[in-house]
């Protein structure tokens, strides 16, 4: 989905050529992952973060073509709202001071992308969900310029044959919108890590991110509030899901309604069944035709770039030319600071090898259904959920996180020979926060319940508190 595409309407004859090149490229990438042609190569890490630019306020600041231009970085680049931008690293291998690296190149980014929006009056804010965002601001006036966020708006619409998106979630308040166009999903912004993984034993890894997700999210919760109303721990899980519910598209045939979904299942033989069930299962949305023939999988790319499980495997090319796999965990809210997210960073690299590389496969003994509960608990309760771990028993999740996740994660970053002083650092982070059960939603929840409902005093008091660096477990709430 970061590809810019040339024209934004299609024909039904787009959608039969697409259809025949997505054929014609998963083919290709079963045979290279049958034929063990990809990338062994593992412990390579990057991530992106989702930003949002506001005005001194703490209002949305719908300028990310000026802010762009100005800042004239080709890793940060537009998102669907025309106040939200991504910011991306170069990837590092993660072992020896790997995680240094990468926390660098994120920090001097987004330093650098702070102050091309100061010099247009307006401030960079690392947030699951921006409190001042207001129901009246996702609206197509303020999509960004980009073709292909017309063209997704566009098919989405189609497919749902003009029946609106209804947003409802229940949560501490119960919020209910109906929208016409997809601008919901701008609402949600994410801090999603990447792993490249050993071709040989990616189904491994994939389904170790998926275990690893309700801890994840629960750790790095991040949104309570939309709209002005309590809801989840991390409320852009339900809202990105309901933002992008589609049905079947003309040109192919019907398939899930959700695109996006925690997954229907593990994978039990081969990272394969994922790119299989892509093509059999989710019709094209943006059926694009891209020159060059099927070696480069552009069709297969970007297909998968509009299905948006929670834990995405992705194709590349190393710096050798030679294809690789990674996983997108997506699990993960955008800040508060560029400290915590590193640290959820480590959180999530150690926990997915040391599951990985168990000698009982954890998909073994906690059944698919089991952690696709366990995350959705975890985003609605955060610390305080009770998911079933490996042992078949519940477990309090600020318990768990403390006494059996935290070690796991130590020796997987051990394991993959992450300096010392790194993993003590981070992990150290994780577990203050924990201890104290102060994430950002637990942060922004106990400023309101001092403050008031106050959403720009909440927005202006966490920017201020975010732009110290000082992790979250460590505010004070004025």
């Amino acid at each position: 989905m970061g590809q810019e595409i040339d024209h934004c309407s299609f024909e039904p004859a787009d959608f039969r050529r697409y259809q025949r090149c997505l054929q014609e490229e998963t083919a290709r990438v079963l045979t290279l992952i049958s034929e063990h042609r990809l990338s062994e190569r593992a412990g390579v890490g990057g991530f992106e973060l989702e930003a949002w630019l506001v005005w001194e306020d703490g209002r949305p600041a719908p300028l990310n073509d000026a802010f762009l231009a100005r800042l004239g970085d080709d890793l940060v680049v537009a998102e669907l709202a025309r106040y939200n931008v991504e910011l991306n690293v170069d990837p590092q291998a993660i072992a020896g001071e790997g995680l240094r690296r990468l926390e660098k190149a994120l920090q001097q980014r987004w330093s650098a992308c702070d102050r091309a929006a100061r010099s247009l009056g307006a401030r960079m804010v690392m947030t699951g969900i921006l409190p001042t965002v207001r129901d009246s601001d996702l609206t197509p006036g303020n999509m960004s310029s980009l073709r292909r966020y017309a063209a997704l708006n566009e098919q989405v619409l189609k497919g749902r044959k003009g029946r609106p998106m209804r947003l409802d979630i229940v949560g501490h308040d119960h919020l209910t919108s109906v929208h016409h166009d997809v601008m919901l999903e701008a609402a949600a912004t994410s801090f999603q890590v990447h792993l490249q993984v050993p071709a040989a034993a990616s189904r491994r890894y994939y389904n170790a991110a998926m275990i690893c997700s309700a801890p994840c999210v629960a750790i790095a919760a991040n949104a309570p509030f939309l709209f002005g109303k309590d809801l989840w721990e991390e409320t852009r899980i339900p809202l990105f899901e309901q933002a992008v519910e589609a049905g079947g598209f003309s040109g192919a045939a019907s398939g899930p309604v959700r695109r996006v979904t925690f997954g229907s299942g593990y994978v039990s033989e081969s990272i394969a069944e994922v790119f299989r069930e892509n093509k059999e299962h989710y019709p094209p949305l943006l059926p694009v035709h891209f020159c060059g023939g099927a070696e480069r999988l552009a069709h297969l790319r970007l297909h998968n770039g509009t299905i948006w499980r929670w834990n995405r495997p992705l194709l590349g090319w190393d710096s050798e030319g030679r294809p690789h796999l990674r996983i997108e965990h997506r699990v993960m809210a955008a800040g508060p600071t560029v400290v915590d997210q590193m640290a959820n960073a480590a959180f999530f690299y150690g926990l997915v090898e040391q599951l990985a590389q168990r000698d009982v496969a954890p998909e073994l003994v906690l059944p698919f259904e089991g952690a696709r509960d366990n995350f959705y608990e975890a985003a609605r309760l955060g610390l305080s959920s009770h998911p079933c771990w490996l042992d078949g028993s519940r477990h309090n999740m600020k318990m768990l996180v403390l006494h059996s996740l935290l070690p796991m994660a130590r020796n997987g970053l051990e394991g993959m020979d992450v300096a010392a002083e790194l993993i003590d650092r981070y992990l150290a982070v994780i577990e203050e926060r924990v201890a104290r059960e102060c994430t950002g939603s637990a942060w922004q929840r106990a400023f309101v319940a001092k403050h008031g409902r106050d959403m720009a005093a909440l927005t202006r008091a966490y920017r201020d508190r975010s732009d110290t660096g000082i992790a979250v477990h460590e505010w004070d709430i004025g």
